[in-house]
């Protein structure tokens, strides 16, 4: 079939006017193809728009996705009120929510993927650049108010912090919900460390819905057309028409241009913004929102901070209310208040799942208490007084490593913030992987986990850093939260000591009385060792506590070089310790 035979057409489904394959014509003449949804009638209306790469037409409870859409219809079984469902997307707003409520909502497939032709290059600037003259097209359509906001997880979300930063003039107001703002630092490199997430994310998620996968792809229930593309292309074919993603993430250890044209420009976005982060959200979205809240340009920006899965809080009531209110705020101009809302939102985490809301005026606390608790060799304890005298503890690295311990709790302590640590290593060998895990038990010595984004086992707070990537960017860090360059490698000199300061993710967490916080420093991925549900045996992210961001690949980490003996020393000149925030 030749791109003058797609089938575009309009039809009345559920009261809505859907437009199957529109035509989006880029600069380059490739021409991509949305998926529009709107009210049945001649009016005109906000856009909220979605450009990835997820194919338009897969449901969301077809095979990729039905273990998530379970979950959350398990979750919150509201999902099944008010809408048939019939047209849910993995990450993507509902049709069937928002059109009734006045709102037009437009469905891209990005460059290469879904029915749109053209070469797959996830983030990359041809694809930025495209989402852009999406945006433009959805604003001057006769159908649109000429506002376009964009509202979307993960994908969704990150690729909305890239094109923010080109100002589309369309483009009104944005939620990017749990998306990283940075390529490098977000999914693929922790400290310095590769992450094969992105591998296993390219081979499960995108290359199943490239365009051209044609007949051999699922269907769209709603159409019973392929969601990949009217052609079917060979194996060959399909590799010639996209980026060899896991070759370029392996053969470019540092962070060079090639992740900074895929990472966002924060300080040109000036676009109202809800940036919506997830405490569970470990390895690979929340450092994105807070860092997207705090560094962007936007005037007028709140952020929103909540628990559970990945994707629950976008669908459920909770999150459908902020939405809605935001963007009909600045999409259609209602005085409903949202202005007055103060800039922060956290659902503060307890043991047990639950959460408690409260707003808040700036990120972090402005009262946070920073402490440092100081590692003691001796008794594998965290003191708050710095040592007196020189200790040394030391570990193997493919090991458990080692557990430092704060005493039980006397009163609740609440821990709320981005965290941090400086830490004296020595190791056997020119380098060494640090993986720092902040962790909760309960009276009777049972580890405390949440349900993270992408684990149902997830610890309180990680942090990660290759020894050889310790250099210090000195106008970006914080006490809180050093900053890496990783633009050079600085082997070390085995047996010498270093002092590192490692970046451990923001969280949250109150920890009551008689449980007790625990720092554990050890030289490969946390495992969480209790019981597993099926849940957490059977999604293919699950990973006993990292959510699929496992740092394994041995062309990475070449086990002559990392798996050694490292030595943590403390003494009154070089004292190890933690950086909690603690709010009084």
């Amino acid at each position: 079939m030749s791109e003058s035979q797609v089938p575009h057409r309009t039809e009345v489904l559920e009261g809505m006017r859907v437009e199957w394959h529109a035509p989006i014509e880029m600069d380059d003449g490739t021409v991509l193809r949305a998926d529009v949804y709107r009210p049945d009638d001649d009016g005109q209306y906000p856009v909220i728009l979605n450009h990835g790469i997820y194919a338009k037409g897969l449901s969301f409870q077809d095979e990729i996705y039905q273990r998530q859409w379970h979950k959350l219809v398990s979750k919150d079984p509201s999902i099944l009120e008010g809408s048939t469902n019939r047209f849910q997307t993995w990450e993507a707003v509902d049709p069937e929510r928002w059109v009734p409520h006045g709102y037009a909502v437009v469905r891209v497939d990005a460059r290469g993927s879904g029915w749109s032709p053209g070469y797959l290059d996830p983030r990359s600037p041809r694809e930025i650049q495209d989402f852009e003259q999406c945006i433009e097209w959805a604003g001057t359509q006769p159908w649109s108010n000429d506002k376009v906001g964009l509202c979307g997880i993960s994908y969704y979300a990150v690729t909305q912090w890239l094109v923010a930063a080109l100002s589309p003039p369309h483009l009104a107001a944005m939620i990017p919900w749990e998306g990283y703002v940075d390529y490098y630092r977000g999914p693929t490199h922790h400290g310095g460390i590769r992450s094969e997430f992105q591998d296993n994310w390219w081979t499960r998620q995108v290359t199943r819905v490239q365009y051209g996968v044609g007949e051999r792809a699922l269907k769209n229930p709603n159409t019973g057309e392929s969601i990949a593309g009217p052609v079917t292309l060979t194996d060959q074919e399909l590799e010639a028409n996209r980026v060899d993603l896991a070759h370029e993430l392996k053969s470019r250890q540092l962070d060079e241009q090639w992740y900074r044209d895929r990472s966002a420009d924060l300080p040109k976005i000036t676009v109202p913004l809800l940036s919506a982060a997830n405490w569970g959200g470990q390895g690979i979205h929340p450092t994105g929102n807070f860092e997207g809240f705090e560094r962007t340009a936007s005037p007028q920006k709140w952020l929103d901070v909540h628990g559970d899965t990945h994707y629950t809080h976008f669908y459920s009531q909770y999150g459908r209310d902020l939405q809605k209110r935001f963007f009909d705020h600045f999409l259609k101009g209602i005085d409903n208040g949202w202005d007055q809302e103060p800039p922060v939102q956290l659902n503060i985490r307890r043991p047990g799942e639950r959460f408690e809301r409260r707003l808040e005026h700036e990120w972090p606390l402005a009262r946070t208490e920073w402490t440092r608790f100081y590692l003691d060799p001796d008794g594998l304890s965290l003191e708050r007084q710095p040592p007196e005298h020189q200790a040394v503890v030391a570990y193997r690295t493919m090991g458990d490593g080692l557990t430092f311990w704060l005493p039980a709790l006397d009163e609740e302590l609440e821990v709320t913030g981005p965290m941090a640590a400086k830490l004296f290593i020595s190791s056997d060998t020119t380098d060494a992987d640090l993986f720092l895990v902040v962790r909760l038990f309960d009276p009777t010595g049972a580890e405390v986990t949440f349900e993270g984004a992408n684990d149902p086992n997830t610890p309180i707070a990680s942090g990660w850093l290759r020894a050889s990537h310790r250099q210090l960017d000195p106008e970006r860090s914080l006490s809180y939260r050093p900053y890496h360059p990783h633009r050079e490698k600085q082997p070390l000199v085995p047996g010498a000591v270093y002092e590192l300061d490692v970046e451990i993710w923001p969280s949250c967490v109150v920890a009551p009385p008689g449980y007790r916080l625990a720092l554990t420093v050890r030289g490969k991925d946390y495992e969480y060792e209790g019981e597993l549900d099926e849940y957490g045996r059977s999604f293919y992210y699950a990973t006993r506590g990292t959510g699929g961001m496992t740092h394994t690949d041995p062309s990475d980490r070449p086990p002559e070089i990392f798996d050694t003996t490292v030595r943590l020393h403390a003494s009154p000149t070089e004292p190890s310790y933690l950086l909690l925030p603690i709010i009084p």
